[in-house]
């Protein structure tokens, strides 16, 4: 399909730049696929309302590593700024990042990334390097001291549509990770993820419907745009996941009992919709996934899906009109600029419903 197809005009003031207080007040826009209700306005506190007993929701446990470093690199006498944003953990001591600049950096050199008003240093090798700026950091740490170091010197990754417009603060290494967050390895939150609180998860739950957790380490290419003209030439990066055999579990009785199995997020569908098997059912997984869902996709796993609001021709917003359908999609975008909904990742919700 034509990516211009994806485009639609968003007012600079409709993105949000700090959450909604407290979280479940987000406006909730229900999106069905049929009937002259198609189009509900709700609020996030309301979306047990919209559940049912059996239905099974499922949620990304991902923890956000704050993946954006600051540093330099030292040739003689000659010193240069870095920036590096990390994106996908490759082993125990090596991150691929993209970097800015990044054209100049040979493969052996070593960059001193520090923070602000800290004497903490972390260092890195420029262990190898591709196109598009992603550079291989080799670091001396590994594992869980290496996730300790970064989170000394690093900040938290916020999206450009946000970094553009504030600076990050103290409240984003709060206000940028779920109540789920439990399992470090994203450089970026599964958003959808944000709204819950445990009063909101304990009327959930109180309705009968099932919670459970997946894993996908989000990677901050999720922020990239996509540069091509048509979406058969666009390259997704990839992105490591898992989900238990536990999970699965669950996962095989809601649909057994005919619940819902509602995603909490693209992140939780992408997961799935990568895991499951042809005939609908699940098992046991992990790996990398680098799925892009455009229309025409036939969806396997997700039955709902609870999102936020996304960039135009971004492969989210393919994703959602994927799943809802592309006509459907302009028209609850549409609704949402004109009545003041708050987009992208500190934004409002919507809850799709998929089209047959």
């Amino acid at each position: 399909m034509r990516v211009d197809d994806f485009h639609f005009e968003l007012p600079a003031e409709r993105i949000a730049i700090r959450p909604a207080e407290p979280r479940e007040s987000a406006q909730l826009l229900v999106v069905k696929v049929s009937g002259s209700d198609y189009l509900i306005d709700s609020h996030v506190g309301d979306l047990p309302s919209f559940l049912r007993n059996g239905d099974c929701l499922i949620v990304n446990n991902t923890r956000v590593l704050p993946a954006r470093l600051t540093g330099t690199r030292q040739r003689g006498e000659a010193v240069a700024g870095i920036e590096a944003t990390l994106h996908k953990r490759e082993d125990a001591n090596q991150w691929w990042a993209f970097v800015r600049p990044a054209k100049k950096l040979l493969v052996g050199e070593t960059i001193q990334f520090r923070r602000n008003h800290s004497d903490a240093e972390l260092v890195a090798e420029v262990a190898a390097k591709r196109e598009g700026g992603e550079i291989l950091l080799r670091f001396a740490s590994e594992g869980s001291k290496l996730d300790e170091a970064i989170r000394s010197v690093g900040v938290m990754p916020l999206p450009p549509y946000i970094a553009a417009k504030r600076a990050e603060d103290a409240k984003d290494e709060q206000d940028y990770q779920t109540m789920f967050a439990d399992r470090t390895g994203a450089v970026a939150a599964p958003t959808a993820g944000l709204h819950f609180t445990p009063d909101l998860l304990h009327k959930v739950h109180s309705l009968g419907v099932v919670t459970t957790q997946v894993t996908l380490h989000v990677g901050a290419g999720t922020f990239l745009p996509v540069k091509v003209d048509d979406t058969d030439d666009h390259h997704m990066h990839a992105e490591w996941g898992e989900v238990s055999a536990a999970t699965a579990d669950i996962l095989n009785a809601t649909k057994r009992r005919g619940g819902r199995i509602i995603a909490v997020g693209t992140t939780s569908l992408r997961l799935l919709e990568s895991s499951v098997n042809e005939d609908g059912t699940f098992k046991a997984w992990a790996g990398d996934t680098a799925i892009f869902i455009t229309p025409g996709y036939r969806f396997k796993a997700v039955d709902v899906l609870l999102t936020n609001f996304h960039l135009p021709r971004s492969t989210l917003f393919m994703l959602v009109s994927a799943f809802s359908g592309l006509d459907t999609m302009g028209k609850a975008y549409k609704h949402a600029i004109d009545t003041g909904y708050r987009f992208y990742s500190y934004g409002d919700a919507c809850l799709l419903h998929r089209s047959a």
